[in-house]
């Protein structure tokens, strides 16, 4: 086994650092052809235009893979202590004794730490670093990577994304299990100028069960980083996959991650973010609904504050019938931020009796801040229920006045109004992750993320 005592690519994405990336991990042929075949498949697709303004990223200057040197543990003695101490101070390794039925955590481009409880290891279920899952098992990583879900030429950002992925999560359930305990991984991007493009793949087998929480975080730098990662999941039939995601990346941070489902007959899919601390967001976490009974949800909020684009929303494609969505999309501006809801439902010709509501809720804390709704709605077929609501709203005076009246000073009588509105969010989740989120958001509204 090698000795590894760190290591990173150059700046900037060539051929090179491609087939670099992939000697020094290691990997199959076949992992290669994908690679390659992204990065060929970047010149093809254009940039985006129509979202946020990303002049400030410069592709040349990301480095594109760091390893920090530390072997994979499955001890938390065992991880170096500098970084231990990092992810002790974010909770990981208490909410795992807690609360999970496993955890991973990345740092940079490489696993620290990953480990899978007993019970649901003898249960069949897998939990793996995704690294590691292409070498354990190749024939179910080479058939779902990239492929049906979120094909290598997506778009610009896929297509890097296949070239340079680099760590992230693996997840089988065996059919009819069903993981009562969440699992989580956390993924950590501490030095300035780099990028961070792990990738996610679930499968939940038929009438499986589980929940996956992914939590995301980055210090403050000068220099602009990037997240282009990518999430794969597939929902087969009566199975139900809740998949939440806190993402508080620093300022300098261009997050475009790519989150997709492609659920089939009575599976259900769960999608709930919570999105603050990134300069720049686009982020619209996506269900297909190929089987007849398939469900999604999707319960987001976005927080943007002074020099933030929050540009979030849901995708929810309806190709059978009696299919299902639900969307609550909810948006803070202030400061000067920018929240933007972009959303998309489309129901195909064919696909009838299908139910869909999309509910957009934005709350505008002062006059510099701005909020947008752009919703997109492609429906070829008649006998559908379709519904969609958009809500603005700034905090009244005379919300302050009552607050105020019940001894609360006008600070505090604010984030009281703003954990309201943000609650339907917030009781989504775990108890630990709920109390975690409603932080984030009350130190938002001090100005003291980022």
């Amino acid at each position: 086994m090698r000795l590894r005592t760190g290591y990173k690519t150059k700046q900037g994405l060539s051929e090179a650092v491609v087939r670099e990336i992939w000697a020094y991990k290691q990997e199959p042929e076949w992992v290669l052809e994908k690679r390659l075949k992204g990065l060929a498949m970047m010149k093809e697709r254009k940039w985006p235009e129509w979202g946020p303004d990303l002049s400030g990223l410069n592709l040349d200057e990301i480095t594109y893979f760091i390893d920090p040197g530390q072997q994979e543990a499955r001890r938390w003695e065992d991880v170096p202590e500098g970084i231990r101490e990092t992810f002790e101070k974010l909770g990981i390794p208490e909410a795992e004794r807690k609360a999970l039925a496993g955890a991973g955590a990345q740092w940079e481009a490489t696993m620290a730490y990953h480990n899978l409880k007993e019970e649901w290891e003898k249960k069949g279920v897998i939990f793996e670093n995704f690294d590691m899952a292409i070498k354990k098992y190749p024939e179910l990583t080479q058939q779902y990577f990239m492929t049906r879900c979120v094909p290598v030429g997506d778009h610009y950002f896929a297509a890097l994304h296949a070239a340079v992925f680099s760590g992230g999560t693996f997840i089988y359930v065996p059919p009819g299990v069903k993981v009562e305990l969440p699992l989580q991984a956390y993924f950590r991007m501490n030095s300035p100028g780099v990028g961070q493009f792990e990738h996610t793949l679930i499968i939940a087998d038929e009438g499986a069960d589980v929940h996956y929480i992914e939590g995301c975080s980055a210090p403050q730098y000068t220099e602009n980083n990037l997240h282009a990662g990518c999430v794969e999941v597939y929902v087969k039939p009566g199975a139900r996959v809740r998949y939440t995601s806190i993402e508080n990346w620093s300022r300098n941070t261009f997050n475009l991650n790519t989150k997709r489902a492609v659920v089939e007959k009575d599976g259900v899919m769960e999608w709930v973010n919570g999105n603050m601390g990134s300069g720049v967001t686009m982020l619209y976490p996506c269900s297909v609904l190929i089987g007849e009974g398939a469900k999604t949800d999707f319960m987001g909020i976005a927080v943007a504050g002074f020099e933030q684009n929050q540009d979030t929303g849901s995708k929810a494609i309806h190709l059978a019938p009696h299919t299902s969505s639900t969307i609550v999309g909810k948006s803070i501006s202030k400061d000067g931020g920018v929240a933007t809801y972009r959303g998309l439902l489309k129901v195909v010709r064919g696909a009838h009796h299908v139910k869909s509501s999309v509910i957009c809720d934005a709350l505008i804390l002062d006059e510099k801040s701005r909020s947008n709704t752009i919703p997109h709605m492609n429906i070829r077929e008649e006998q559908v229920d379709i519904g969609h609501e958009a809500r603005v709203g700034r905090i009244s005076e005379d919300q302050l006045f009552y607050a105020r009246s019940r001894g609360l000073d006008e600070q505090q009588a604010r984030q009281m109004i703003v954990s309201g509105f943000i609650e339907p969010v917030v009781k989504q989740l775990p108890l630990e992750y709920a109390v975690e989120l409603n932080r984030l958001v009350e130190l938002e509204m001090e100005g003291s993320v980022g």
